[in-house]
Order: C-alpha cells, then structure tokens, then sequence
C-alpha cells in the first residue's frame, strides 16, 4: 500500500485517478494536483468516500520550488506525472530533490521545438542512479503498452526480433467537423512534424504523411494509416535484439486532414509567436483555446480503438509473425470513467506503471523505459485492469 502523487488533471489523469481509486489493493492515498485547482477538488468530491484517501493541491508544474515543497508536504511514494510534455524536466527535478520515484507517460518536449525526443530524460540517468530512485519513462499505451508487448514477444516468442509495425488505430466518431482525441498542441505538433522510421542502424526522415498504407483492424475495419514519428522508436532500437527497423502508423479519417492542411496553410499551427493587437501569441496555443476539449468528447464518440505491434522474427532457427492488440470501445470506458477510449488508454497503464514502481516489482535505481522491465506484471494488470489483449499468430503483415 503506498500514496501517489498525481500531477495534472485533464483526461488522461481523470481515467488514472478513476483507476487509482478502484485499486484500493495498492494505493491507500492519493494527491491530485494542477494548476487549476478547481479541477482537482471536482475530481475528489465524486470520487471521494472510498478506501483511497484523496487530498487536493495547486501547483505549478514548471515551478521546481513548488513541486519541492508540495512532494515534501504530502510525501507521496511515487509521483505520476500527467502534465504536459514541456514540464518533465522541472518534475524530474523536484523527484530527485526530495528522492522520490518518477513515472510518465510522454517524453519531454521543448516549447520551441516540435522534435520530441528522450536525450533530454536520458541524460538524467546517473543523477537518478546516485539517488537511489526510479524514474520509469512513456507507461501510457503508446510509447507505453507497446514497449510492454515489445518485451513480452521478446521473452516469450522470439529469439531475435527483426521488424516491429505499430499500428494505432481510432475508429471512433465524435461528430465534429475537427477536433484531436488528446490535448491539441501536443497532438498537432505531433501530427504536422516530419515522419520518421527507423532501419538498419539509422533514422530515415519522411515528409508528413507522405507515407500511406491500408489495414483491416478487427473490430474497426478497413483505415487510412499514415506513418509518424512516435518516441517508442527511440528507445525500442536500443533497446529489442536484433531489431532492423520500427515503423509507426497511426489512422486519420480524411475530414480530419484536410481541416488540418487548412488551419497549416494559413499558419494556425505554427509555434512560432507573432504579435496580435500588441500582444504576443502562439497561432496554435489559440488554435487549442477554440478547439473542443478532448475531455468533453466521452459522450459523444462511439467506435472503438485498436492499438498494437506487428512482430517479425525468428524462433529456433524459424522466421515468425506475432500479433499483439488490444481493442477498447469508447462507450464503455465513458460509461465506466467517463471518459472516451484515447484518454482510457492511456490512463489505465499510467496507473499500473505506478503501482508497480511503488510495490517495487519495477525498481531499480536509474532511468528506464518501459520495455528494460519484466513485462509479464504489466501485461497481466492490463488484463486485469480493463485492457485485455489479444494475440494473432498469422497477421496480415504492412507492405
């Protein structure tokens, strides 16, 4: 039993708290902390009267000093960092003053640039090692749960795995013209950068959505899938024997893309600030302000999502395929958290990555991704936890 510290409150952490309350077995409290305190004491009111103790607390996730003295009031066994991607350093900071483990589920990202990548986070190894704590990077589903299914097919299934496919699907329908499935800055950002894959020891850079493809998921149907950079890529080529090349593929529905060519075109997705009636502003931070609150589309998305890994291999000497999925229905997780399934995906594993830092079963002093830990605890909290997978051992395999 332990506490955790949950920093953020959109809807990835609303699904993680709504977790972190029904697994009375291993948190007994809990903090829930924001900007907006508002938010947070909500969130405590409805979920309040259970086993888990909840308390609440404004702070400034940018703010060392802040989080500093928040961690050392509440003294939390773990921290769980659900704010935005430009504020892990500063989170990261304030765990290794107060020696308290770290978990997140996004790499950082600076404001000014778009390209994500972990030499930021990595580059804090040793200070964590000499601290003596954890700090367990990417536990959402993707990076996150892939790098998990990684694992498992490495343990279990092969003896050395040549290709890896993401495939990450959303067929849910939310009934605007546009609206992004996560918070819109990071999703746009991610969107409108330059793809990326990696081959045979180097990374191959794509312009954005220049490369297209068709697949036929099980309980979606037939998507568009374009391929993206994803910051899994980074860690699973270090980190999987034998690997020779790692796409990412993620599926967009055509009305999606061409408001997004549009709002590009006229420059509502640039990060670079310009000056607006003697202020300045960032085109996309507005863009963000007027778009729906990916918070508020619970209700109104039905469909389902599915997110997985196609493997490549061999085993005894034997080329293999191996399918690893999971499929989640948007109205089900609403009805259950009341949140839609991008949100639940991602919350669901970010609790379990915390339970397992706090017990211990995933601790060793340093910073890890995801896939350096035995993935079986993991894989079977998701069964557990409400996203089972599924296995195919004849996938239809992206040309």
């Amino acid at each position: 039993m332990g506490k955790v510290l949950v920093i953020g409150c959109g809807g990835v952490a609303s699904v993680a708290i709504h977790k972190i309350c029904q697994n009375a077995e291993a948190f007994d409290a809990l903090c829930i902390a924001s900007r907006t305190k508002s938010k947070c004491d909500a969130l405590a009111e409805k979920l309040g009267g259970g086993k888990v103790k909840i308390t609440t607390a404004q702070v400034d996730a940018e703010n060392v000093d802040q989080l500093v003295e928040l961690i050392n009031k509440e003294k939390p066994d773990v921290v769980l960092n659900l704010a935005l991607p430009y504020q892990d350093l500063t989170i990261m900071d304030a765990c290794l003053a107060t020696k308290t483990p770290y978990v997140d589920t996004a790499n950082y990202e600076p404001k000014d640039n778009p390209h994500f990548e972990y030499k930021y986070q990595w580059a804090y190894r040793e200070k964590f090692k000499e601290a003596g704590i954890t700090a367990l990077l990417g536990s959402g589903f993707d990076p996150g749960v892939t790098g998990v299914f990684s694992a498992y097919a490495m343990k279990h299934h092969f003896d050395e795995i040549h290709e890896i496919d993401i495939l990450d699907c959303n067929g849910g329908d939310h009934g605007y013209p546009f609206a992004t499935n996560f918070n819109p800055e990071i999703n746009i950002r991610e969107v409108t950068a330059n793809g990326m894959y990696w081959e045979n020891g180097h990374w191959v850079v794509t312009k954005p959505m220049e490369i297209k493809r068709e697949y036929d998921f099980k309980g979606v149907g037939m998507k568009d899938m374009y391929l993206l950079h994803h910051e899994e890529l980074e860690s699973l080529a270090l980190n999987i024997k034998g690997i020779q090349r790692i796409r990412f593929f993620m599926t967009f529905g055509q009305s999606y893309l061409t408001h997004l060519k549009c709002l590009e075109n006229v420059g509502m997705t640039s990060i670079k600030p310009i000056l607006y009636n003697g202020m300045e502003i960032i085109p996309l931070q507005f863009l963000k302000a007027v778009l729906p609150d990916p918070a508020s589309l619970g209700p109104r998305t039905v469909g389902k999502t599915n997110i997985g890994c196609i493997f490549k291999g061999v085993k005894d000497g034997k080329e293999k395929t191996y399918y690893l999925y999971n499929i989640c229905d948007h109205q089900e997780c609403y009805r259950e958290v009341g949140s839609q399934a991008i949100s639940y995906t991602t919350g669901v594993p970010a609790m379990i990555g915390a339970m397992l830092v706090m017990n211990g079963t995933w601790s060793k002093p340093g910073v890890y991704n995801v896939e350096e830990f035995d993935p079986d605890p993991f894989m079977e909290a998701l069964n557990k936890w409400g996203l089972p997978w599924e296995e195919d051992f004849n996938p239809v395999l992206v040309p």
